[in-house]
């Protein structure tokens, strides 16, 4: 019975190392299916308006891990306009720009490598900018969803929901 505990013992410790080592909770989220109770903080930042976006509990998919490697950004902190692309995107449309809900061809290959037509693209709108600005939300066939405000010359994996 004493090795029993011990080997119980010994296999949780593993487990909190592997958590922390491949990605803290979200691997405990994939393999659940179900978010931390952390990432399913609905909290907003400062004085910005509410942005549009579903309810807590209604999504009918859990949010994916990050399977990237490349850094997160929690969606509270994308700016605002980035926050409502996202809700656009959840809605399916209307979108704002022609080139919205195209195929993002990852030319970059900085987004893991998918078949084509695996990734699509959507304009985050730049205050000021006199064109679409170089603001984009790439959205993968798996629910996967990036950011780059520097036109694809880097991402980070968007933490919905967060």
């Amino acid at each position: 019975m004493r090795n029993r505990s011990a080997v119980a013992l010994v296999l949780t410790g593993l487990v909190a190392i592997a958590l922390f080592a491949l990605g803290g909770t979200g691997l405990f989220d994939s393999l659940t299916g179900s978010p931390t109770p952390a990432a399913s903080s609905g909290a907003t930042s400062g004085s910005e308006p509410p942005v549009p976006g579903p309810a807590e509990g209604s999504r009918s998919a859990a949010v994916p891990a990050n399977p990237s490697g490349l850094p997160a950004i929690s969606e509270s902190a994308l700016p605002a306009e980035a926050r409502r692309t996202l809700a656009l995107i959840r809605k399916g449309g209307p979108y704002p720009y022609s080139q919205d809900d195209q195929t993002f061809g990852n030319f970059e290959r900085i987004l893991p490598r998918k078949a084509s037509g695996y990734y699509r693209e959507y304009t985050v709108p730049t205050p000021g900018a006199p064109d679409r600005g170089a603001r984009r939300i790439i959205a993968g066939g798996g629910g996967e969803k990036y950011y780059t405000q520097d036109h694809y010359d880097s991402f980070k994996f968007i933490a919905e929901g967060s």
